[in-house]
């Protein structure tokens, strides 16, 4: 029975800790962020992916933000094959150049292959991710914005990476408009352009958040790849 109780004491360990390491990294950069990196991150590249939270989840305590999104899925058991980033916003708007402040200390850092980042975000931050892939295009491979919007004056920017835009049909916080809009202005750019708008039948602006939790958004986002 000790032998027995042994084991089943290992699996636990291993499987709490033998995947991944989370931890926070606070005063390197302007946004302190969440890090997860995974066990084989040590001998071998790794994709980034970068998530982007909402108006709820900004201030001070970097544990608001596991109460949605990416780190809320791992929380609850899905593995993601990534080195997974989830800065915190104290207040307002997500500032791309802030957010690339966070994406260039995690591939000094880390091992990191740059043929394989993504951005993804919800709410505010499905605006911050828009923001964000409108003026660095060239730094990202790409991103999946859900309930949010962005600059159409971005759109032959945006029209140079693949996008997967979601957003609910009955979403009376960011009506779907927003989302739409920016879709026409990266077709008028370039009707060839790589976007997906997916309109989500009964979506409000929180349901939405169960998207984190399934498989499709990440094995979207995982097989695209830079050249």
């Amino acid at each position: 029975m000790k032998l027995k109780s042994f084991y089943i004491a290992l699996f636990i360990l291993t499987s709490a800790f033998g995947f991944s390491q989370l931890k926070t990294i606070k005063n390197k950069t302007t946004y302190p962020f969440w890090i997860n990196v995974p066990e084989k991150e040590s001998t071998e590249k790794q994709p980034v992916l970068i998530f982007l939270h909402g108006k709820s989840l900004s201030g001070t305590d970097l544990n608001r933000v596991r109460r949605y999104g990416v780190l809320r899925a791992m929380d609850k058991g899905k593995k993601i094959p990534a080195i997974v980033v989830a800065p915190q916003l104290a207040k307002g708007s997500w500032n791309p150049d802030k957010v690339l402040e966070v994406l260039e200390y995690v591939k000094i850092n880390y091992n990191v292959d740059e043929s394989r980042i993504y951005v993804c975000g919800m709410s505010l931050g499905g605006y911050g991710t828009l923001h964000f892939a409108g003026k660095h295009a060239d730094k990202i491979t790409a991103a999946v914005a859900i309930c949010g919007g962005g600059n159409v004056s971005d759109g032959c920017k945006l029209a140079t990476i693949p996008l997967w835009i979601q957003h609910g049909d009955v979403d009376y916080i960011v009506p779907m408009s927003e989302s739409k809009k920016v879709v026409e202005a990266i077709k008028k750019c370039d009707e060839s352009a790589d976007v997906t708008l997916t309109i989500i039948k009964g979506g409000n602006h929180g349901n939405v958040e169960r998207l984190f939790h399934e498989d499709a958004m990440y094995d979207w986002l995982f097989k695209q790849k830079r050249e």
